[in-house]
Formats: C-alpha cells, structure tokens, sequence
C-alpha cells in the first residue's frame, strides 16, 4: 500500500491540510490538497495545494512570491487531516495570507464580533498584480 492510499480522501478526492510555521510554531494557513498536490509537495519540498474555486493546483507562492518550504509532513492519528511544517518565504516576517497579513488566522472573536487583530504587512495590492 502506497503512502498515499493511507490518507483519508473526502468524498471530493481532498484532504484538509494546515501549515504551520517551523520556527514560530504559527498556524499560518488552512488549504485543500488532493493526491497529486500531496504527492508534489513530499516530491518537491514546496507546499502545493488544490484551489477549490479554481479546480487546478495551487503552487503557494506562484503569484505573491510567498512560498511556503515544506521541512516535515505529518498526519494525523485518523488518516484524515495533513500538518505541514513550514517556513513562509518571500518576506520577512512572512505573508501566507492573500490579505498581506502573517497569517490567515488574524481575527478573533470578542465582545460579540470579530475583530482584525494582525496588522497587514505589505498592501495586497502590491502582491497581486
């Protein structure tokens, strides 16, 4: 049985994937693989995912610049979720967020609403020409 034939596809042929930043211990994103994507990432050392609005691969970085180096992959202990350890390239600190911002995870609820608490780094604007 191939390492891939372990993970636990969803109906959709996807398994949710997190990516965590290496030295910082930040979960910096959340993003959809499918085989191929699994397979490319342990292959090339760069995170690849599947872009669910675009139905295609998704190389992190192939528009912003910012692209995640893939030090470890793990599972979880049902087959069903990916980790990632990474570090996010491209700027320093790093941008894994298509909003300029550290991390995707940059809001938190309080008081009833959800506030922005990271800052944006650099105007998405400039990223995404």
């Amino acid at each position: 049985m191939s390492w891939l034939d372990q993970v636990k596809w969803d109906a959709q042929g996807l398994v949710p994937v997190i990516a965590q930043e290496q030295g910082s211990g930040d979960v910096v994103m959340f993003a959809w693989m499918n085989r191929e994507a699994l397979e490319k990432t342990a292959e090339l050392k760069r995170a690849v995912y599947f872009s669910r609005s675009r139905n295609k691969l998704w190389f992190k970085g192939e528009e912003s610049g910012h692209v995640q180096t893939v030090h470890e992959i793990r599972i979880d202990c049902d087959n069903d979720v990916v980790l990632l350890k990474i570090t996010q390239e491209g700027h320093d600190p790093g941008i894994a967020c298509h909003t300029g911002r550290h991390s995707c995870f940059y809001s938190v609820f309080k008081d009833g609403q959800w506030l922005a608490v990271d800052p944006v780094l650099k105007d998405p604007a400039s990223i995404y020409k």
